[in-house]
């Protein structure tokens, strides 16, 4: 079992930045793939971006140069920058992980961005 937790969301004007943490009780050395994904209402949840347990990374084509996503040395934390924020980057964003136990959720940080 991984508990998640985010933090970091908030109120922003379009075109300013937001960075997203996602802390593991554990760390991911165990997992496949780590990622976020959002969802604002009415939408499903989208991936956002994601890194493969050979840090490869990975962002929607909608967030390209905006976004990026990393992961601390410590392999505990896993982060989203968020740059040039744009109204339809609201939502609640998730932090997922997948390992060999399971795929494990966080409870998700609300962003919400002004035009």
């Amino acid at each position: 079992q991984m508990y998640l937790t985010e933090s970091g969301g908030g109120l922003v004007q379009a075109g300013g930045s937001l960075r997203l943490t996602c802390t593991a009780s554990g760390t991911f050395d165990r997992a496949k793939i780590m990622a976020w994904f959002r969802q604002s209402p009415g939408h499903q949840r989208e991936l956002v971006a994601s890194m493969s347990s050979g840090h490869e990374a990975n962002v929607a084509g909608s967030v390209k140069g905006r976004f990026t996503i990393s992961m601390n040395n410590a392999k505990d934390t896993l982060n989203l920058q968020m740059n040039n924020l744009k109204p339809e980057d609201t939502g609640t964003y998730y932090c997922n992980v997948a390992d060999w136990g399971g795929s494990f959720w966080g409870q998700g940080t609300q962003v919400t961005v002004s035009s």
